[in-house]
């Protein structure tokens, strides 16, 4: 039986008809390993009849191993000559998953609508330069997804499992903890992608979880967090002092808060972030602003 899952052979000579050469300004590295393929999908636990959605399917190779264990697919990807072909290649190589696959042909980054019903995880070896905003805008704009698993750039997959006071914790960290607990769920050698890239990979994974309880916004909370780690060897009294109007205000604010204004912004959790923009919001709503 032949396998259904790309090859090397078979990812340089689709790319070859295709005329396509990866390119670093949409971060594209191809996995070219069914044996990794299958590992993310076991490691996603992605069940049959599950609506997943995949951002930057390439030539597929994710795709194929999400179809072969019987989910259905919204694939994004913004390559347009990958968009079009990505429904051929399955109905080549795993004719009976053909109509369980939807491609749309955009920038992950203004997706705000998916068809059909809303996908319950989130799949995928996202493009390294968005990696990010890819993920927290897909956990913002689609609360269904109720696990996330995507490979991305080691580094960056430290910093969003990263716990508060660790030496790599920072905005991603804070952020991804508003929606979910993150963890690392392995790591991806070089060699199963063409071309070979110039960083180390990794999985990670979230589970999706209720925000803090706060009367504050979403964004009231981020704005305070990448204030706070705007230069993160400030104290929070000096970093915050803009947003709260003074050092004074902002003092004010963090022991209303119960947090000690000499402390730095790398040793709170999203929880207690939310507790200083809600003190901030009372301060600036005492003062008349």
């Amino acid at each position: 039986m032949t396998d259904a899952l790309l090859g090397p052979a078979q990812v340089r000579d689709l790319a070859g008809r295709l005329g396509i050469r990866p390119t670093k300004t949409w971060g594209q590295n191809f996995v070219v390993d069914a044996g990794t393929v299958r590992k993310i999908v076991r490691t996603a636990r992605v069940e049959p009849g599950e609506r997943v959605v995949e951002v930057g399917p390439g030539l597929g190779s994710l795709t194929l191993g999400l179809l072969e264990v019987g989910a259905h697919v919204v694939a994004v990807e913004i390559d347009p000559a990958l968009a079009r072909q990505l429904p051929s290649t399955v109905a080549e190589r795993l004719p009976e998953a053909a109509d369980r696959l939807e491609v749309i042909g955009a920038d992950a980054l203004t997706v705000t609508e998916l068809p059909g019903p809303p996908p319950t995880a989130l799949v995928a070896n996202l493009p390294y330069n968005v990696a990010v905003p890819v993920l927290l805008s897909f956990l913002e704009r689609f609360d269904s997804l109720e696990r996330v698993l995507v490979m991305v750039q080691a580094e960056v997959a430290d910093r969003l499992a990263a716990p508060p006071g660790s030496r790599t914790y920072g905005i991603p960290s804070a952020k991804a903890a508003w929606y979910a607990h993150a963890h690392r769920a392995g790591s991806i050698g070089r060699a199963v992608f063409w071309p070979v890239p110039r960083v180390d990979s990794a999985l990670v994974a979230l589970e999706r979880r209720d925000p803090p309880t706060t009367t504050v916004t979403r964004e009231e909370v981020f704005r305070v967090v990448d204030t706070a780690f705007a230069q993160r060897r400030k104290t929070l009294r000096s970093a915050l002092a803009g947003l709260a109007g003074s050092g004074d205000a902002a003092e004010a604010a963090l022991r209303a808060a119960g947090v000690d204004p000499s402390t730095r912004g790398e040793r709170l959790d999203v929880v207690a972030f939310a507790r200083v923009a809600e003190a901030l919001a009372a301060t600036r709503e005492a003062a008349g602003a």
